[in-house]
């Protein structure tokens, strides 16, 4: 009877030591009961019965699904390739093993859909210059369809957008255009300014007698510091005159004095 008993004993042992499972703190563990879904298994050492139980493993922690190049025409008929980075987590193990077969490959398959949908239902411009909203909408989306699986999706990031040779060329062409313009504005705006101020300092020089005159002297004396400019100096209009008048009024004094000494003679 004690053999007996002793034997039993350690099949017991032996089968309990079998069954011993080990669920890591970055795992759950789906447990069946003669291949129905019993609960769901916390992190640590788990008795799983042979024959009787069975079980699957699922990785909780935050997974990455490199999205592949997509072909996909924008909606003002442009043809773009566009690839993608989508993370996701699993909220709750058993859905995702229950109600999705392969749902990293679900996950991923629903990405690319989702994402040729998308970038069709936008023009080339709103993608380029809008590309955060986008990546923010295709997460909605994705995460949204994925609820039902226990999946919870963080984020997608649009990683590459890569255009045509030809259209290529025609933004480039576009972005110098616009550079251009802008140059032609600044430059106008300076004028504008530049031509305000001439203005100011003239207004200023005309209230103060001799300052034209100063400003003029002070100019010449910074060009003369370079032996190789030539310098040709403007003399106002009112100075010619005034010398004229002087001339005409010198050669009348002597026609006088001429005219006197002949009368004396």
């Amino acid at each position: 009877m004690s053999v007996l008993l002793v034997t039993i004993i350690l099949i017991i042992a032996f089968i309990l030591l079998i069954s011993i499972r080990q669920i890591n703190e970055y795992e759950r563990g789906i447990l069946y009961t003669l291949g129905k879904f019993t609960k769901i298994l916390n992190p640590g050492w788990r008795i799983i019965l042979p024959i009787i139980n069975s079980y699957d493993k699922v990785d909780i922690r935050t997974k990455t699904v490199d999205v592949p190049e997509q072909e996909a025409i924008t909606k003002d008929n442009v043809s773009i390739k566009i690839n993608a980075v989508l993370y996701y987590k699993i909220f709750d193990a058993s859905k995702a093993v229950l109600a999705v077969e392969k749902f990293n490959y679900a996950v991923s398959q629903l990405a690319q859909t989702t994402m040729r949908n998308t970038v069709g239902s936008v023009s080339l411009d709103e993608l380029l210059t809008e590309r955060e909203k986008l990546s923010t909408r295709i997460c909605e989306i994705v995460d949204k369809a994925t609820d039902p699986w226990g999946i919870k999706v963080e984020n997608v990031e649009l990683k590459d957008i890569s255009l045509p040779l030809e259209m290529q060329r025609v933004i480039a062409k576009v972005a110098e255009a616009e550079r251009e313009k802008q140059a032609v504005i600044t430059k106008a705006e300076g004028e504008v300014t530049a031509s305000k101020n001439l203005a100011h300092a003239a207004e200023i020089m005309s209230q103060s007698p001799g300052a034209l005159h100063l400003r003029t002297l002070a100019t010449i004396n910074d060009l003369s510091s370079d032996q190789s400019n030539t310098i040709i100096f403007a003399v106002p209009i009112e100075t010619l005159r005034a010398i004229d008048g002087i001339s005409q009024k010198g050669t009348e004094n002597i026609a006088k004095i001429i005219n006197k000494n002949d009368n004396n003679e």
